[in-house]
């Protein structure tokens, strides 16, 4: 499931202003002390006299083994695949316009936002060709179109051939036009290069539907095959497909299925069904595209299994077999195996195994050796070399092997930049693709020569009417209470904003399952830089910034570990002077809108404002109903409640069971009606407890997407939609709603104007 501010209760009857704020705010147990400051806040000029929804109270038992709990909104549950009962639908529908009736003040705003942020897409955008088994392919948008289509072109690893013309591999624009919600899957070239396989789902619950198509004659095969994950692979006689069906109740793991294709799906053969639910399954094609894979893991264990992509019809085997505590992932090129894994190595190490001597562990040769100092997060394999993908005091780089193991070169970001692994699909290639971000520079793309390391600028991102050097980005590390040290990354417009504590300090963060919460542009953020804000992301513990260990100390009975870094990231940003103490915000999604709900009942008073995105908030009833989707699957991230002292860690922190009477801050929550990972029930009770319980007057909000899922909206031009109404809710809080718009964007330029690109040659 993924997955507040220091404003205080409004004046009885007065709309428009906001009180001063309070210094008898007392800090929950188990959280640092701080000084609560005493400012005035800024007019706000929302519609505060709307009168909001009202959800019933329904009594209702959640039982446990550990204890039984009343929830007065549970009756909002509703896991209808199509449609959802009138009467949720009601409540969903009136905290819509409850949420537009509050913030209609604010429209003007909103649509500047939107027009700001739609302004800096490329109207003709393109993505670089890569290379995939003789073709080139590249994704292509046309003007005013939210989704693109996808080209290729014939040509060598080294570079398309000039002179053969591009083709359309398939037109999401024509796939898209009757549906409110569109998301592609995965598409995957026959081996043949005749044919296409592809998934797409248009509800937004994350149940894909495959397709098959000629690409010479463009007939679609007469199946459909409804209800699958969004991964396909071919086998090598380009007839045969494997898929994963998609599972009735976890819905992210199922069963691998064998198809042949143009014949009925009800006959495809069952090739394995993984029997621990608590564990997911993915498939893909090696490297080597001698063998499909199938990939069982969880968070602290994984399996790899394989069957030859020339046999289809073989049963797939175990390759490397499961283990309590060992994570893994492997893939095969060149008579080997190459296995990154944490065994023996916390931070992970690259193991080469010849094929022939996989129970041979003797014969396990160290590739790359596990580093204290560094994480190893993933490799590609190439037939002239090896680049893996690691992680250095929280910064990713890339670095770059030969064929015999020498390395070649380090492609490092800098102190606040990241570089990573681009899209590499093919062994094939003679060049690696890295992409060099940071919060502030556009991507830069570069092709790496696996012969020599030379480096080559294939294309630097530009966003039309922004100057990165009027922007500044910067690392730091926050003390925390027990004496680890956070990792922070910043961003700031220096002549917009004065070191001097004055600023409006938005926090970002995330932390959980290891996973990175990335210093990457997002040029929406623009919007609140150019306007004063500063921007802090806070690498929390329970992600993967600083390895293992990192990740461990925020996850199970060590969450709330996650809260205490940003709460210590906040002291330490006030206290060097890079925001103003009345003028904090914060903003998490789905892991980290949980983050952000334990925020608002902890240290609620502590900030402006708090956005939650399709937030896991109701943590406790969702881990004890293995109904749920993704329940199962993520005993090893939040904790099995069904033990007691699993279950009262997570009754500690549940952002929706520690809902107080205290003032909370202002809060915006957003989730999807289609939502899978966090359903929308979660948020939706959370607003409706807290609007009942809460001591305030602060607007609490809630917005509810009705064609969509996790993700949100689809499309290039609906998303800006979502961040122009968090923003002008922020904005307003800051006192900044009436401020002056920054210049506008120039206008929308002709194909290929926006892009400084060097052309695919060499």
């Amino acid at each position: 499931m993924s997955i507040a501010c220091l404003l205080l209760p409004l004046l009885c009857g007065m709309a428009l202003s906001v009180p001063a704020l309070v210094s008898a705010q007392v800090p929950a147990q188990g959280v640092a002390s701080s000084t609560a400051v005493v400012a005035a806040a800024p007019p706000s000029l929302m519609n505060l006299q709307a009168t909001p929804p009202q959800a019933d109270k329904r009594p209702f038992v959640v039982k446990s083994p550990n204890g039984d709990r009343n929830d007065d909104h549970y009756w909002l549950r509703d896991d209808g695949a199509k449609v959802k009962r009138p009467e949720v639908m009601r409540l969903l529908e009136a905290e819509n316009r409850y949420t537009e009736t509050v913030l209609a003040p604010l429209k003007g705003l909103r649509e500047r936002l939107y027009r700001e942020m739609v302004a800096r897409v490329k109207a003709d955008e393109s993505s670089l060709p890569v290379y995939d088994r003789g073709w080139w392919v590249w994704r292509q948008y046309e003007a005013g179109l939210d989704q693109p289509r996808w080209m290729r072109r014939r040509g060598t690893p080294e570079a398309p051939d000039a002179g053969a013309r591009a083709e359309v591999l398939l037109d999401l624009p024509q796939q898209a036009i009757a549906q409110s919600y569109y998301a592609l899957g995965q598409y995957q070239l026959s081996p043949d290069g005749q044919w296409l396989a592809w998934t797409e789902d248009v509800l937004g619950r994350g149940a894909y539907d495959l397709y098959i198509q000629n690409l010479k004659s463009r007939r679609l095969e007469p199946e459909r095959i409804r209800g699958v994950l969004e991964g396909v692979v071919w086998a090598a006689d380009s007839r045969t497909l494997f898929y994963v069906r998609q599972d009735p109740v976890t819905l992210h793991s199922g069963a691998v299925m064998r198809h042949q294709r143009g014949s009925d799906p009800a006959r495809d053969a069952l090739v394995h069904d993984e029997a621990d639910k608590t564990l997911f399954v993915g498939l893909r094609s090696s490297a080597s595209r001698r063998y499909v894979l199938i990939d069982i893991f969880g968070s602290d264990t994984a399996e790899l299994r394989a069957l030859p992509s020339d046999a289809p019809e073989q049963p797939a085997r175990v390759i490397f077999e499961r283990r309590p505590g060992v994570r893994l992932q492997a893939d095969h090129l060149d008579q080997r195996w190459v296995l990154r894994t944490n065994e023996d190595a916390p931070n992970f190490r690259l193991l080469e195994v010849p094929e022939s001597a996989i129970v041979q562990r003797e014969r396990w040769r160290t590739l790359v050796a596990a580093r204290d100092d560094a994480t190893i997060e993933s490799f590609d394999l190439f037939e002239q070399g090896l680049a893996i993908e690691e992680r250095v005091q929280a910064r990713r780089r890339v670095r770059l092997f030969d064929r015999a193991g020498k390395e070649l070169r380090v492609v490092d970001g800098g102190d606040a930049a990241m570089a990573a692994l681009g899209e590499n699909r093919d062994a094939q290639a003679a060049f690696v693709q890295v992409i060099v971000q940071s919060m502030v520079r556009p991507p830069a793309t570069y092709d790496v020569a696996l012969a020599n390391g030379r480096e080559l600028l294939r294309r630097q991102d530009l966003v039309r009417g922004y100057d990165p050097e009027l922007y500044r980005t910067q690392g730091l590390w926050a003390p925390a209470r027990d004496g680890v040290r956070v990792p922070v990354t910043l961003a700031w417009r220096p002549d917009r904003v004065r070191r001097d504590g004055t600023a409006p300090l938005l926090i970002e963060a995330y932390g959980a399952y290891g996973d990175n919460y990335d210093p990457e542009f997002a040029a929406h953020r623009l919007s609140l830089l150019e306007r004063g804000f500063v921007i802090a992301i806070a690498h929390v513990r329970g992600g993967g910034e600083l390895g293992q260990t990192w990740y461990d100390a925020g996850r199970l009975m060590n969450k709330l570990r996650s809260a205490d870094d940003v709460l210590d990231v906040v002291d330490h940003l006030l206290a060097e002077r890079w925001g103003a103490a009345d003028k904090v915000f914060a903003q998490g999604a789905s892991a980290g809108g949980l983050l952000m709900g334990m925020l608002a009942n902890r240290a609620g008073p502590r900030f402006r404002a708090l956005a939650l995105d399709v937030p896991f908030v109701d943590v406790l009833t969702t881990m004890l109903d293995a109904s749920i989707p993704l329940t199962t699957n993520e005993w090893g991230e939040w904790g099995d409640p069904r033990d007691k002292a699993a279950y009262d860690y997570l009754l500690s922190y549940s952002p929706y069971d520690n809902i107080a009477a205290q003032p909370y801050p202002a809060m915006l929550v957003t989730t999807a009606l289609w939502d899978t990972r966090v359903q929308f029930h979660e948020p939706a009770k959370y607003v409706a407890r807290l609007r009942a319980t809460k001591t305030d007057r602060n607007p609490l909000l809630l917005h509810v997407e009705m064609n969509a899922g996790h993700a949100g909206a689809a499309g290039r031009f609906e998303r800006p939609r979502h961040w122009a109404r968090q923003y002008a809710f922020f904005l307003d809080l800051a006192g900044l709603a009436a401020a002056a718009a920054p210049a506008a964007p120039e206008p929308a330029l002709g194909p290929g104007e926006a892009l400084r690109s060097i052309k695919l040659t060499r």
